[in-house]
């Protein structure tokens, strides 16, 4: 049997960590998604109205047909979102307590590619989720042009996005691809 020294086998250990390292990074791979929203603030009912143009490039090694996507402003929908969960789990009822007014939601998404609408699959179990469906699968390497008109309804501002007043904190508004990476 032979025998290493201890300085050697630390030696090795490390390189093979760092080849290791080296391999994973270099397998890395990540989605691009470039944004073009042209938006109107409504002051007056607090809503917004845009349209939104979406440059996706899949950088990934996979064919996809569909896209996920979140709809943020639907977690102020109504009570029985994951919001409300973690704002109740947290001890604070103001937003499950809250009149429909001051609630928030977006709609009026019309999903297309080169003119083509795309179908629309709700989550089973989040409302602030869809699944947008492909008119054709989009292959590693190429890109394709989403867009989609939409309107958002600003909640009373419960947390981090809405409006109180004349004050507007808008976050996370407008639908973006859910994160598909290595």
């Amino acid at each position: 049997m032979i025998e290493i020294p201890p300085v050697r086998k630390i030696l090795v250990l490390w390189l093979a960590a760092q080849l290791s390292w080296f391999v994973a990074l270099s397998q890395y791979w990540q989605q691009e998604v470039n944004f073009t929203i042209d938006v109107t603030l409504h002051d007056k009912d607090n809503s917004l109205d845009a349209f939104e143009k979406i440059e996706y490039i899949n950088h990934s090694p996979d064919t996809l047909k569909f896209i996920w996507f979140h709809l943020w402003p639907n977690a102020y929908k109504n009570d029985k979102t994951a919001f409300t969960d973690q704002t109740l789990l947290n001890g604070d009822t103001r937003f499950y307590f809250s009149d429909k007014e001051q609630r928030g939601y977006i709609n009026r998404l019309d999903f297309k590619i080169n003119n083509i609408t795309c179908a629309i699959e709700d989550h089973p179990r989040y409302i602030d989720i869809i699944k947008v469906m492909l008119p054709e699968p989009l292959p590693p390497g190429q890109k394709i042009t989403l867009s989609t008109p939409f309107h958002e309804q600003l909640p009373y501002n419960f947390s981090r996005s809405g409006h109180d007043g004349e004050s507007y904190q808008v976050t996370q508004w407008f639908p973006k691809p859910a994160v598909y990476e290595f």
